[in-house]
């Protein structure tokens, strides 16, 4: 039956993009309108019901959330390519940064957004929180920071949760999130995007 990944552009499917031209696997895309409500029709609530991108259906199982889609992509096709460690601590070090950027980091970047950058009525945003949301959001970055300090990849060799974080930093710069106090962090995430997949997808 094969794979198919259901997408919307400028969206955070563009990490799974990017997973799957890393690995080089061959699969069905599928662009979903979501401002024409295509995820919300009942075929796709079928697949997803939580009417989000990304999707990614293998041999008729249905996977959602990015983190777990990377992980699960990882496991199938990424140990025989050297770009997801195998089974043991390695592999644990992989997940926990995968998990990382979509829980403690997603957490906070969604918090500074939804407060401050006009995804909620403005009656329900609350300054005070959107900035204690965004000095969070940089003591983060720090962390990330200093996890770089003795090895160009976050596991020492560039593995997919490189292609995984450095795809939601992009993210936050194209939010005008600072980047400037993390030196090592901007020097992690240009050699991420010279690698021929993120010119693929992103160039």
């Amino acid at each position: 039956m094969g794979l198919d990944f259901y997408f919307a552009p400028h969206s955070t499917a563009t990490i799974t993009q990017l997973v799957l031209a890393e690995l080089g696997v061959e699969h069905r895309a599928h662009s979903i309108d979501l401002r024409a409500g295509g995820a919300k029709t009942p075929e796709f609530l079928k697949i997803n019901p939580n009417a989000k991108v990304p999707v990614i259906v293998h041999d008729g199982v249905a996977i959602f959330e990015s983190a777990a889609i990377t992980m699960y992509l990882g496991e199938q096709f990424g140990v025989a390519k050297g770009l997801y460690p195998a089974a043991g601590p390695k592999r644990g070090e992989a997940m926990k940064w995968i998990v990382w950027t979509n829980v403690t980091l997603g957490e906070a970047v969604y918090r500074w957004a939804y407060n401050t950058q006009g995804w909620t009525p403005k009656e329900q945003c609350n300054a005070a929180a959107g900035e204690a949301a965004l000095a969070q959001i940089q003591e983060l970055l720090a962390i990330a920071d200093g996890a770089l300090a003795d090895r160009p990849y976050l596991c020492g060799e560039y593995t997919l949760a490189d292609t995984h974080m450095h795809s939601f930093m992009d993210w936050l710069r194209a939010m005008k999130i600072d980047f400037s106090a993390h030196k090592r962090l901007e020097a992690w995430s240009a050699r991420c995007s010279d690698r021929p997949a993120w010119k693929q997808v992103e160039g």
